[in-house]
């Protein structure tokens, strides 16, 4: 259900308020551009700061523009077992194909404690599950004996958004829990190895402002054509590094301004993107072929 070019799907902001047309205008481009699904409400979506009445307005209305054309994983997450569980439901209720569920951040829960906080999920919602391992972001690691756990155990449990940047992790995982575990890159830059070692895609941050070339890595790089992924990952290595210089979704949301996607509009405390960072960005996205000089 889950593979190929999944982008992390920016939340547009107009005065720092949700601009639901603009959103609506994004999510049809994404999808005619080729990406394989969308992922709204994710940390590039700035979930953190959307109150829950926006989190389910952009989720609900995503589903809508998208009106079966592609799977929609919902990002549900919350280091509040239950708070998830309502999002969780809430994307369900919506027509949502899977939930993208981050571990629990900030609380720093044991493996039991993780594995405990999916169990509620699955035994509270039945919809495919998304484990998402981030671990820079959530100071939690799921192991690869908890993660084989939960998807044993738990049936909703599906696969994982591995951000670990630990590409041993992708191997490890397969030999753990076999071939059908969907692990998709939570990563730009690492995919083309991901894939290689047995990955099925990646939720990406730099299809937002390039979905045909990252659509096109990834048919090629399942496809076993490295060498042709290896072409289209020179033409995008500019712009996925820059993309996290500072603090994500600024360089990317600057990104679509310049292409003329969105406002470059963060809520606080993210803050606008440095002239620096501005110029690597122009750069990187004259190089990728999607900004003449």
């Amino acid at each position: 259900m889950f593979s190929g070019s999944l982008p992390a799907l920016i939340t547009p902001f107009e005065n720092r308020e949700v601009d639901i047309d603009a959103f609506r205008k994004f999510v049809n481009w994404q999808i005619e551009q080729g990406s394989n699904g969308v992922v709204p409400c994710g940390t590039t979506g700035e979930s953190p700061t959307l109150t829950h009445e926006e989190h389910q307005l952009v989720t609900q209305t995503c589903i809508e523009e998208v009106a079966g054309r592609v799977p929609v994983l919902a990002g549900c997450g919350s280091n509040s077992t239950r708070e998830a569980i309502s999002l969780t439901s809430h994307a369900k209720k919506a027509g949502a194909d899977g939930a993208l569920v981050v571990t629990p951040y900030y609380n720093k829960p044991s493996q039991e404690g993780m594995f405990q906080h999916f169990k509620a999920i699955n035994d509270a919602v039945n919809i495919p599950i998304i484990i998402y391992n981030i671990p820079g972001r959530s100071v939690v690691d799921m192991s690869v004996e908890t993660m084989d756990r939960c998807y044993r155990e738990l049936g909703n449990v599906i696969g994982v958004k591995d951000a670990t940047g630990n590409l041993a992790r992708v191997p490890l995982q397969r030999m753990a829990s076999g071939s059908d575990f969907i692990q998709l890159s939570g990563e730009d830059q690492t995919a083309l190895a991901f894939n290689a070692h047995g990955g099925a895609g990646c939720i990406s941050v730099t299809a937002n402002v390039a979905p045909k070339l990252v659509s096109d890595f990834q048919k090629a790089s399942l496809n076993g054509d490295f060498v042709a992924a290896l072409t289209i990952q020179d033409k995008l290595t500019a712009l996925h590094d820059v993309m996290f210089i500072e603090p994500s979704p600024g360089p990317v949301k600057y990104a679509g301004e310049l292409l003329g996607l969105c406002k470059a509009d963060l809520r606080l405390p993210l803050t606008p993107i440095s002239e620096e960072t501005k110029a690597k960005m122009r750069t990187a996205l004259v190089i990728a072929g999607l900004l003449s000089n």
